[in-house]
């Protein structure tokens, strides 16, 4: 369960959390409103993995949201759900850590300043990752573990110090303007589900130990612990990191900052400090690029063994990598890279993700409908915890961001409309609509 764990909050702690409170501030300006989407987002989090963790038990499949969709709904949806993984679920946000582990680099270095430098540091970095997860799946498990380790423990050790011995003022925590009040208003609660976006892209890989269930000894009991574990230990972490954030920078101070850690390290520490954890946090977002290259592939291997995919990227070497499928997810974060920037692919993913994660949550209400008609279909090994309500919860909020998403940014939201048009033209055109379930190639 330690390697499934890992994953999780390694794909959940990495560049949402270290930018968002900026993005964040630059639009809600309150403090306790800010705190209260990290709430509210770790709550939507919790329901997710609750729901996942049911479905993974009851089909223990490396593939995730892909396979969930496909056996729940029609294969054409299960393939715009790894279309969307291709893009929106991994490749850009490999290409947003990366973007922001050079960011951070460069308040380190100063040389590295720049915006091309900045892209081709960010190249480097999936380049070299990609080189490690495409050589063997122990080693690269166990670096992903080591580097877990390492990034929780600096933002443990980042909490504590900056709350004992940093030179913050909590009344950077006291009310602005109207407060939660501005909820009650049709532009506050526009504002609050945009900042709950970038919220939900922080949190974002509370589901990746499902892409992997395959590869786990025992998924039915590993999954949904590793799931809501790893869940539950991240949604602490943030609060009280935000916390920290706002102890240290009043919300008018970071208002638009990329670097928030890199801010708030300085406010409470001084320069000299501020430069160490800057470093830190660099190499935490190492972890982040690491294990989202871990878990992508897997779902494209899935896809492309029941030829939804090309036939290649279903390829196992000796050593249990899906070599082909990772060096894709690679060449696709790389071109994100060129192409966006990181506010921009922030948005990009978490929109985009909580269509289909809503869609897999209502996964749930089928499989349990039809094993009431059917006593041959699949029954789960482990149940969501409040059933009924917690699905209900999770859809419900997926759907208001995404609506007052739409109505106040049609034009971005057309992008991810246009998106899915061209992965329902290539599942037209290419006519995969027959699921084989053929056995994944390895060259052994």
């Amino acid at each position: 369960m330690a390697v499934a764990s890992a994953i999780v909050i390694a794909n959940m702690i990495g560049a949402g959390v270290f930018t968002g409170a900026g993005f964040q501030a630059a639009s809600l300006h309150d403090p306790m409103t800010m705190l209260l989407t990290w709430v509210v987002g770790g709550v939507l989090a919790l329901c997710g993995a609750a729901c996942y963790a049911e479905l993974g038990s009851m089909m223990p499949r490396a593939g995730g949201e892909y396979v969930y969709l496909r056996e729940a709904y029609h294969p054409a949806v299960g393939f715009m759900s790894g279309w969307v993984s291709l893009t929106a679920g991994f490749s850009a946000p490999i290409a947003a850590a990366a973007l922001l582990f050079a960011a951070y680099l460069a308040k380190v270095v100063p040389a590295l300043e720049g915006s091309l430098t900045g892209k081709l540091v960010a190249t480097g970095l999936i380049v070299a990752v990609t080189a490690l997860h495409a050589f063997d799946t122990r080693l690269g498990g166990r670096v992903q573990t080591g580097f877990t380790i390492a990034k929780v423990l600096l933002i443990v050790v980042f909490i504590v110090a900056g709350l004992l011995f940093g030179t913050g003022d909590w009344s950077h925590l006291a009310t602005q303007g109207e407060g939660l009040g501005q909820l009650a208003t049709s532009h506050g609660a526009a504002e609050f589900a945009t900042s709950l976006m970038y919220v939900s892209f922080a949190y974002s890989g509370w589901n990746a130990a499902a892409y992997i269930a395959g590869e786990i000894k025992d998924p039915q009991r590993t999954l949904p612990r590793a799931l809501l574990l790893g869940t539950g230990v991240v949604m602490g972490l943030y609060i009280l990191l935000n916390m920290v954030f706002l102890y240290a920078t009043a919300p008018a101070r970071m208002a638009g900052v990329k670097e928030v850690g890199d801010l708030a390290a300085n406010d409470l520490f001084g320069e000299s400090a501020g430069r160490l954890l800057s470093t830190l946090i660099a190499l935490a977002l190492v972890s982040s690029v690491s294990a989202m290259l871990m878990a992508g592939p897997r779902v494209y291997a899935a896809m492309a063994a029941d030829r939804a995919l090309p036939r290649p990227l279903a390829y196992y070497s000796k050593r249990g990598v899906p070599s082909i499928a990772v060096v894709t997810q690679a060449v696709l974060a790389i071109v994100f890279v060129f192409i966006a920037d990181l506010g921009e692919l922030i948005e990009f993913v978490g929109f985009t993700l909580a269509l289909f994660a809503a869609l897999t949550v209502g996964a749930v209400f089928v499989f349990r409908r039809r094993a009431r008609f059917d006593a041959t279909a699949p029954t789960p090994a482990y149940r969501t915890i409040g059933y009924p309500i917690t699905p209900i919860l999770f859809i419900g909020l997926s759907v208001w961001i995404v609506y007052l998403r739409v109505s106040e940014h049609p034009r971005q939201s057309g992008f991810v409309g246009l998106l899915l048009l061209v992965g329902a033209a290539i599942y037209l055109l290419t006519n995969k609509g027959k699921v084989t379930h053929t056995p994944i190639e390895t060259d052994e």
